[in-house]
């Protein structure tokens, strides 16, 4: 597989909450994994894979749904990540940033969290940034710095991201791709003090963006950015009827990106 090449993955997203009621689920869903900097090359601007970039299609991809929201004539998602590296003293992360994240499906979209993997130019990984959203069209960003694949990196959660959640706590993540990018497995789970609470997982086999499988895509799984809102209020309405404690929201951290 062309390493340099937008792919889409398809697969599934599971959650499973533990505590202070038990509920799981899991749904089929498919995601993007972008190599911005190629992206930002004037001739894969026009040769993308058959993926629409800043324009209006059953499946696009839009910069300012990302980072500070500008568009592609500030430098896009891609300026905004160098800027916030190098803001945050990361400054040999150089090359290829691989976006892992939810499409625009006919012009609506809504991103639960993005995965940033950023490289060094020998191809090493120097970050992961990664970009929460929430229901309340707040958004916030924890960088993990130094990571490696399969390690468990650790944050404190500074986010509110559920109702059904405190801010307390943190992350574990782990994240895992296979050498070739035909595989990732991207692991979020929220402990407290009493122990984990939450288990996420988003995982799928990757394959290289063309007509057919964004035809698979647009056709085996039809408004997809819309069924994920859908089923955040459908299983919210699941933990309010197993009596979940409820937490109004605070006011979002004063930074934008967590350490």
């Amino acid at each position: 597989m062309d390493a340099a090449q937008p792919l889409i993955g398809f697969g599934l997203v599971r959650h499973a909450r533990l505590r202070p009621a038990k509920h799981n689920f899991a749904y089929p869903t498919y995601f993007l994994m972008l190599p911005m900097r190629r992206l930002r090359e004037p001739a894969a601007q026009q040769t993308a894979g058959a993926l629409a970039l800043n324009r209006f299609a059953p499946i696009s991809f839009f910069d300012r749904d990302h980072g500070d929201g500008r568009g592609p004539q500030a430098g896009g998602a891609l300026a905004w990540l160098d800027a916030e590296l190098a803001r945050h003293g990361v400054l040999d992360a150089d090359g290829e940033a691989w976006l892992h994240c939810y499409p625009r499906v006919w012009g609506f979209t809504f991103k639960p969290v993005s995965f940033w993997y950023c490289h060094r130019a020998d191809g090493s990984l120097r970050a992961i940034l990664v970009e929460v959203n929430n229901t309340f069209g707040e958004r916030h960003c924890y960088l993990l710095d130094q990571p490696r694949l399969g390690a468990e990196l650790h944050t404190d959660k500074v986010f509110h991201v559920s109702p059904f959640g405190a801010v307390t706590g943190g992350y574990r993540f782990r994240f895992m791709v296979t050498p070739d990018r035909s595989r990732t497995v991207a692991r979020v789970d929220w402990h407290d003090a009493q122990g984990p609470v939450l288990q996420t997982s988003v995982s799928g086999r990757l394959e290289l963006v063309n007509a057919r499988s964004l035809r698979r895509a647009a056709w085996g799984y039809p408004l997809m950015t819309l069924a994920v809102v859908a089923r955040i209020h459908w299983q919210a309405l699941q933990l309010w009827r197993k009596r979940v404690p409820f937490f109004h929201k605070p006011a979002p951290p004063a930074q934008f990106v967590t350490r």
